[in-house]
């Protein structure tokens, strides 16, 4: 048989002849935002996650959200330090890496709503 340009080949499984169909693998692993966006796909939008998933725009699509959060990540953290300054971190680490802490949770929470 004959779709779409391509030949399509049959495995007989008892009764039933099924397409032997395969996805093309990604090449990079998905990094959290990707994972994120996936798993809220599945959940909340499942008939565009198989649309995307059979079309093939799932992996582009993940990898762009991945990409657009970790920029949007790092501009929002700029943007919250030049705000609000870092203590010095020669002087007292321990309130420097809080503060950093508590930058990047906010910036995270941002992206999270925006784009996941």
């Amino acid at each position: 048989m004959n779709t779409n340009s391509r030949n399509v080949t049959y495995s007989t499984v008892g009764d039933y002849q099924l397409p032997n169909l395969t996805l093309n693998q990604p090449r990079k692993p998905l990094g959290k935002y990707g994972r994120l966006r996936r798993t809220y796909l599945m959940n909340h939008r499942p008939v565009l996650y198989n649309t995307m998933l059979l079309n093939g725009s799932l992996y582009p699509h993940l990898m762009e959200v991945e990409q657009t959060a970790e920029s949007r990540v790092q501009q929002t953290m700029e943007q919250l330090l030049k705000q609000n300054p870092a203590p010095d971190k020669a002087q007292n680490q321990m309130a420097w890496v809080q503060h950093m802490n508590s930058l990047k949770a906010q910036a995270e929470e941002l992206v999270l709503t925006e784009l996941i």
